[in-house]
């Protein structure tokens, strides 16, 4: 069957069309993106401005449109930290739902985490033995730790890094005095949380999602996408390191000429590699590696399991 995922998350409206059934990998047919950056697009109170829900209700019309015209039999909607955290949450539901017929499944943090770890443990499967998984969005950071298809633990931290461009780094290029101050806000947040995986006891692999890995592992010389999903792609915190303090020195236009960086994501790089060092960092990690499913690979996986079930 052709399935259908409608992501809604902080920087884009995603839909990934698959081909698949039970048992099978689900294999890529279509892809269509909108970058809207909801979380660039509240008001004062935390709500989602009036412009930010048009723009929504619009962007998942054509999604709709899009999914229609490519076959899809089964839409996946979703949304995650911009829906879920706005103030007027359920004001954006409902106009979303008016408009367009799509009722937005709100994902939890949790939840985000808990799929996002199946989709990695069905890319490296159980000789990967246990997992930490990490994964850097445009509104939080998701960790899950586990050695079966359910992680151990699960949490979502406020981390994502379209927020903490929006709220720490307004400066371009940011004011060092700011990224230092960020540096500490983003490790006190995750240090709350260390003892409740590290007490689990140590990986046997940690793997990362999400664009803002992969372009810091592309930064590292980690292999170009257009090579293919199958080229294993690490990231070594050394090279992080490394880069760290360079991104920071740097505006967006300049970082937007780098390896495997896009114009829509330059100006969070900074922040999301504050994020990924200090995790990796503070959970002792050397390297990992990319792991090319992320969430919504999970969410057609968990669907495709209630099928089979």
């Amino acid at each position: 069957m052709r399935l259908g995922v409608l992501d809604v998350g902080s920087n884009t409206v995603h839909l990934l069309v698959v081909d698949a059934h039970p048992g099978a990998r689900p294999l890529p047919a279509y892809s269509h993106k909108a970058e809207l950056r909801l979380a660039e697009l509240l008001d004062e109170s935390g709500a989602i401005s009036a412009e930010g829900v048009d723009r929504l209700a619009g962007t998942v019309k054509e999604a709709v449109e899009v999914a229609e015209d490519k076959g899809v039999e089964d839409l996946l909607p979703f949304a995650t930290s911009a829906v879920r955290e706005a103030t007027n949450d359920d004001h954006v539901l409902e106009r979303v739902a008016a408009d367009t017929g799509v009722r937005l499944r709100v994902l939890s943090g949790p939840d985000e985490a808990r799929l996002t770890f199946l989709a990695a443990r069905r890319w490296f499967g159980w000789s990967a033995g246990r997992l930490l998984v990490l994964d850097i969005g445009g509104g939080s950071l998701e960790i899950a730790y586990g050695q079966d298809e359910e992680p151990d633990a699960a949490v979502s931290l406020p981390l994502g890094a379209g927020r903490l461009t929006g709220a720490w780094l307004p400066g371009d290029p940011p004011d060092p005095d700011a990224v230092r101050a960020l540096r500490r806000h983003v490790r006190a947040e995750i240090a709350r949380v260390v003892g409740e995986f590290t007490r689990l006891g140590e990986p046997d692999h940690v793997v990362a999602t999400s664009k803002t890995f992969r372009q810091l592992a592309r930064l590292g010389g980690a292999a170009r996408s257009a090579e293919g999903l199958y080229v294993q792609r690490d990231l070594n915190r050394e090279s992080l390191e490394e880069w760290v303090p360079k991104l920071a020195a740097m505006t967006a236009e300049q970082r937007a000429t780098l390896p495997g960086v896009s114009e829509g994501r330059s100006r969070q790089l900074l922040a999301g590699a504050l994020v990924a060092e200090a995790a990796m960092d503070l959970f002792g990690v050397r390297t990992l590696e990319i792991c090319p499913w992320a969430l919504r690979e999970g969410v057609i996986l968990r669907r495709l399991d209630r099928l089979r079930g």
